[in-house]
């Protein structure tokens, strides 16, 4: 069954049958990842282009790899040495880009709502690999899968995510998706950092991070985004640690086992203390893995059309 829209650009209003797909077809990938020759013919003779306006390691990468696991043939696109310095608009790099015949479109880029734009006027497959602090539905989808593998299911699971919320496209794409599949969802920050309206969205506040965590089943721990603060909104790094960082000592006040996730880059002893970022609660590691998988499994359905 295909998916029932072309691009990928957001997870609000992505039904809850695609989501499902995109998950189970995953699993399939994670196997395939599992093996010696880690390499499938199925995107053989495509051509897909990794177009970043803003600098990336972990979500670059980890396409680049299901790129190349999937057989296509790869084009990276760096905004620092293009024509875009020259005064190039989107639309022409995309149109340009597009003339010589590509088939999909991974797109980065510092405005929000640049990969919807972008979707409206090119016929190649268009993938959000991250607008602004609007979405980031890769990212959450290979949380999601993280979740369900560590519990089986995502219906009832509690997830609290902890941190920058007003800066983060992944709070976003994590809320509209586990809303979708069943989860609960809470968030927890400084009041600065939680936005007005996502309460809304069916989402819990929390301003106590111990209260947050006693109810939790997983904290989805985000990264404090100081380059998209455009004003001081916390006193320091080390008092944000002290009030909402997730130590070993918290946890182990808290009287129970509570799963750690974290998109990346860590701010080690700031969002996340470096013993918890290593310890068994951490599943960190596997969200690398597993989002080549979930890459894998978006860039096939997606390329098929099934």
């Amino acid at each position: 069954m295909a998916l029932s829209r072309r691009h990928l650009l957001g997870l609000d209003g992505v039904p809850k049958e695609d989501i499902e797909q995109i998950l189970d077809t995953a699993t399939s990938f994670r196997e395939v990842l599992e093996r010696p020759i880690k390499k499938v013919p199925t995107l053989q003779g495509k051509t897909i282009v990794n177009l970043f306006f803003e600098s990336s390691t972990r979500t670059r990468i980890s396409f680049e790899l299901a790129e190349r696991r999937l057989s296509a043939d790869v084009v990276n696109f760096s905004a620092d040495v293009s024509s875009v310095l020259k005064g190039e608009t989107l639309k022409d790099t995309v149109r340009n880009l597009e003339a010589m015949k590509i088939d999909m479109v991974v797109i980065r880029h510092a405005a929000a709502g640049a990969a919807d734009f972008l979707g409206k006027v090119v016929q190649a497959n268009v993938i959000n690999a991250g607008d602004g602090a609007h979405e980031h539905p890769t990212q959450a989808l290979l949380d999601m899968y993280t979740i369900r593998e560590k519990f089986g299911t995502l219906e009832g699971i509690h997830v609290c995510i902890v941190g920058d919320i007003s800066h983060s496209r992944v709070a976003r794409s994590n809320i509209y998706g586990l809303k979708t599949m069943g989860a609960n969802v809470s968030v927890c920050g400084p009041r600065t950092l939680i936005p007005r309206f996502i309460e809304p969205l069916g989402v819990k506040v929390y301003y106590d991070l111990d209260e947050a965590i006693r109810d939790a089943d997983l904290l989805n721990v985000l990264r404090i985004q100081l380059e998209r603060q455009g004003s001081a909104l916390f006193p320091t790094l080390r008092e944000y640690h002290q009030t909402f960082g997730i130590t070993r000592e918290r946890l182990d006040r808290s009287g129970k086992t509570v799963t750690i996730l974290h998109p990346g880059p860590i701010n080690r002893d700031v969002e996340l203390s470096g013993d918890v970022a290593d310890s068994e609660h951490s599943l960190i590691i596997q969200q690398v893995l597993n989002g080549v998988a979930v890459r894998m499994a978006i860039l096939y359905l997606l390329g098929t059309g099934r």
